[in-house]
């Protein structure tokens, strides 16, 4: 062998070592997000136009305990969950396949295990209409009152979801 392919061969060696070490650590998950869409009604869950899931009573309880969230019957339309990024945004489409209404989130910090401070936008029908710095605590999420929709309104919910 020539000295050409011995420089070759070592230069590989020492490489791949180095590129492995070179791994962006800002892809790295340090939580998880969950979104969730419920549609609210004083009138038939039905109008909604899509299969809505029973939403526990503890949310229930919850919504109805504010006044602008206050309504008779609620729906889940979706949810969703993904992976918060070190450094990078992520996505997340709780009425899929549909991209009606999605949540673009990033990381302001390391999170703890109990709360995140998140870069948060809510799209709908691919325009921005909320963009906010939000501080999401344990199991507390938060709920933005959307818009209204066929005799109802959507309520979206931004929450951490557990790990397991």
């Amino acid at each position: 062998m020539n000295l050409n392919k011995w420089i070759s061969v070592i230069l590989v060696l020492v490489w791949i070592p180095l590129a492995s070490a070179l791994e962006d650590t800002g892809k790295t998950r340090i939580g998880k997000v969950e979104v969730v869409v419920y549609y609210a009604t004083n009138g038939d869950l039905k109008a909604s136009g899509l299969k809505t899931s029973v939403v526990p009573a503890k949310i229930v309880e919850r919504l109805a305990g504010e006044p602008q969230l206050r309504f008779k019957h609620y729906g889940m339309l979706g949810r969703d969950a993904q992976p918060l990024l070190r450094s990078y945004e992520s996505w997340a489409e709780p009425l899929k396949p549909s991209a009606e209404v999605m949540v673009r989130f990033e990381a302001q910090g390391k999170p703890t295990r109990k709360t995140a401070v998140l870069d948060l936008e809510l799209w709908l029908a691919r325009k921005k209409i909320l963009k906010t710095d939000v501080k999401l605590e344990g199991s507390r999420p938060l709920y933005i009152l959307g818009p209204e929709y066929r005799g109802g309104r959507l309520i979206v919910a931004v929450g951490l979801a557990s790990e397991a």
